[in-house]
């Protein structure tokens, strides 16, 4: 009696000493620091004291072709579509990670035909008693679940959420950059448009000059040269005029791949007269703000966060599985029967681990934790990346501000010296080649103006993506689709 009772801890002890080995082999998963890096508590080339403005004041919200621009970008950019897709994909791999952790339920139906020897079953066989081909009908519904005691699921699942994040991110990246590169453009658009006025007005007053020196080589006061040289000045400015073509064909082009739309669209929306364009003060921000708001820190992070969970799966794989599973269906001989008091089952338990796989899954613990490394460094990576971002952006802003500061003085002071130089002329105290050299200083600085100005506006669009971005009042609805 006594030997009957423990036969089956006899059994039971034999059948788990495998795993009580494989539980000696046990290991936790190395930990791997990921601090949080230190930045600086204010940019180097932070704004002045008592300059304020909205992050969203650094693109041109109020101009029309922007906003027409923006909006056909948001809802066509191919970009955005293969951002969008991206997400949806890895929303797909999250919904497989949650149910790889629930009941796998599945039903099949078969017809099998089996022949068999019936010499093997000695007299019995050779009188009849067994049948040699017999054909059965079954239905079957199956189900099998992985308990997921240790978490190995779990922690699957939750990296695939994190993949979401970053993936999100990832997005929210692209339409930063795409929403930048258009405001670049528009401003750039109407750059041109402000450097081809400035040569207009060259050219103008080239050829009043010109004028000039016709009338006094008429009077036989002037040579003929003077006029010449006059005339060659306004062909000049007109060259520089049409050579301005050259980069609005390449706005367009741009634009066409940026928003999705053709170039007589793009035209059409550059075509709508422009706000007089402005230079907002730049707004103050903390450097620690970059780790909310850059998109590509918090991809970086979810990266990070799925290589952690990534790692918590691959060192449970040490631990046992314990699998349940179980069917149930009907069998029969004749398909009349198959209905008729023919039910079939099985449930079944089973526990399985790791014994001696030569270091297998010590290898995927190990590749998880280079994978967990890498992620970490790119972090801090796209950490610095923000941070040099930003600290160029301030800088570009402010040094951008003193070239137009700069630009507009050097264009009245020799706009006001042309003058002077036309009057004296005018009044036979100055020569016409001091006239023409003051005319042609003045006509060089219009343009630089215009194109410094320009640059200072482009450079507000560089810091308003260098930190993270902001939704503009004119695309705030598009945004929501």
């Amino acid at each position: 009696m006594i030997r009957a009772t423990h036969r089956p801890r006899a059994h039971l002890a034999a059948a788990f000493l495998p795993l009580a080995l494989a539980a000696c082999a046990l290991q936790p998963a190395p930990e791997i620091a990921t601090p949080t890096p230190d930045l600086p508590e204010s940019y180097f080339y932070r704004p002045e004291n008592g300059t304020s403005a909205g992050l969203a004041a650094l693109l041109p919200p109020d101009d029309p072709a922007y906003a027409a621009l923006a909006d056909a970008a948001l809802a066509n950019a191919p970009s955005l579509a293969e951002a969008a897709a991206r997400i949806e994909s890895a929303r797909a791999g999250a919904r497989r990670a949650g149910a790889e952790r629930l009941p796998n339920i599945a039903a099949d139906a078969n017809v099998r035909r089996n022949r068999i020897n019936t010499a093997q079953f000695g007299a019995a066989g050779q009188q009849g008693f067994i049948p040699a081909e017999q054909t059965s009908y079954g239905a079957n519904i199956t189900a099998s679940w992985d308990a997921d005691v240790f978490g190995r699921l779990k922690a699957q699942e939750r990296a695939a959420l994190a993949r979401i994040d970053a993936a999100s991110a990832q997005a929210r990246g692209v339409r930063i950059a795409l929403l930048a590169e258009i405001a670049g453009s528009v401003i750039d658009w109407r750059v041109l448009a402000a450097r081809a006025a400035a040569l207009e007005s060259d050219a103008a007053a080239a050829l009043r000059l010109a004028e000039l020196a016709g009338t006094r080589e008429q009077a036989g006061i002037a040579p003929g040269f003077d006029r010449v040289r006059a005339e060659a000045q306004a062909s000049a400015s007109r060259s520089r005029l049409v050579a301005l073509e050259s980069e609005r064909a390449r706005i367009v082009g741009r634009l066409v791949t940026l928003t999705g739309q053709s170039a007589a669209e793009v035209f059409a929306a550059l075509a709508t007269p422009g706000p007089t364009m402005t230079l907002p003060p730049p707004p103050p921000a903390l450097p620690s703000e970059l780790l909310t708001n850059r998109p590509d820190v918090a991809a970086a992070a979810a990266n990070l966060a799925a290589s952690d969970a990534d790692l918590a799966a691959a060192a449970r794989a040490r631990f046992p599985r314990l699998t349940l599973s179980g069917v149930i269906g009907l069998l029969a001989f004749d398909p009349a029967d198959l209905f008729n008091d023919s039910i079939v089952g099985n449930l079944a338990a089973g526990i399985a681990g790791p014994l001696l796989d030569f270091g297998r899954v010590g290898a995927g613990i190990d590749a998880a934790a280079a994978d967990k490394r890498a992620a970490f460094a790119a972090y801090r990576g796209a950490v610095f990346q923000a941070l040099g971002d930003a600290e160029a952006a301030y800088g570009l802003v402010a040094a951008s501000d003193a070239e137009v500061r700069a630009t507009i003085k050097e264009r009245d002071d020799l706009e006001r010296a042309a003058q002077l130089a036309d009057s004296r002329y005018r009044a036979g105290l100055a020569g016409f080649s001091d006239v023409l050299e003051a005319r042609r200083a003045a006509d060089a600085s219009g343009e630089r103006a215009a194109a410094a100005a320009g640059r200072a506006a482009r450079s507000r669009v560089v810091l308003w993506q260098a930190l993270g971005g902001t939704a503009a009042p004119s695309v705030a609805t598009a945004d929501q689709r």
